[in-house]
């Protein structure tokens, strides 16, 4: 079976962060494993409180898996500060996994900042460059190329701009667009275009998290680059529009449409 890390927040509301990022692993038939890098008491509406994890225990949990399971793949999500980050670029040098997809997570869907302002600059300095594939959307790749992004050119524009930063592929995400969900991925050579009707609902929590984990897991199973990216468009798009009407706020994918529509084959109940 491959295997697949992720490195992210915990969203105790299950929506996003390690608990969207396992159940995407799981979908794909991938073993998942975690490391907890910041611990976030959240629901669909808001963000309560962040506590983050001490960088020594961040490295250790990272210890933990590489001294004995390993990985096919490793995901990357939210990294709240510097000491965060720099833990993981340590361990990442180290141990030099493959296909490592960065989602360079800034705010929650409910508009909370989830990244200290002031950790951009080691983010583009220490965490970009280990990137095999980073997926920012609009407003993240705004604040990481340093422009404006109002069309599919400009998105071409950022994604370019952030390969010269140190990323080996970037894919732009346009969820907050209008029009079709376009995504723009960019190899340092050639553009890649994947489209998908726009879904009418708010149920987009931890979007994010599940298609750059989908994108991971499909890169751990062997397939290139487009095609894992196209999988995991077709995967996700599933997953919103079969999302789920929880809470009061953005309530969550369904990241598991055909087993909670069918439930358990009946030869193995």
């Amino acid at each position: 079976m491959k295997k697949v890390l992720s490195i992210a927040g915990s969203d105790c509301s299950g929506g996003a962060g390690i608990q969207a990022d396992l159940k995407a692993f799981a979908a794909h038939g991938v073993y998942g494993m975690s490391v907890i890098v910041s611990v976030v008491a959240e629901n669909t509406f808001r963000v309560i409180d962040v506590q983050d994890i001490a960088p020594e225990i961040i490295e250790k949990q990272i210890d933990a898996v590489f001294e004995d399971i390993g990985t096919d793949a490793v995901k990357i999500g939210m990294l709240s500060q510097s000491t965060c980050m720099l833990a993981v670029a340590r361990k990442l040098k180290e141990y030099k996994p493959k296909n490592v997809v960065i989602d360079p997570v800034m705010v929650a869907k409910n508009g909370c900042p989830l990244m200290q302002p002031d950790a951009m600059d080691t983010l583009i300095r220490e965490i970009l460059p280990l990137a095999d594939l980073l997926t920012p959307n609009i407003p993240e790749a705004e604040k990481i190329a340093g422009i404006s992004i109002h069309s599919t050119a400009d998105m071409e524009h950022a994604a370019r701009k952030i390969t010269e930063l140190g990323a080996k592929n970037v894919l732009v995400k346009g969820g907050h667009a209008v029009g079709d969900a376009v995504d723009i991925l960019f190899d340092g050579a050639k553009f890649y275009r994947f489209s998908a009707e726009r879904i009418d609902t708010k149920n987009t929590h931890g979007t994010g998290c599940t298609y750059s984990s989908a994108i991971a897991s499909n890169l751990a199973l062997g397939f290139d680059l487009e095609e894992a990216v196209r999988r995991a468009k077709n995967y996700v798009t599933t997953a919103i529009r079969h999302s789920l009407p929880l809470g009061k706020g953005c309530g969550p994918t369904n990241h598991f449409y055909d087993l909670y529509r069918n439930g358990l084959p009946k030869e193995v109940l």
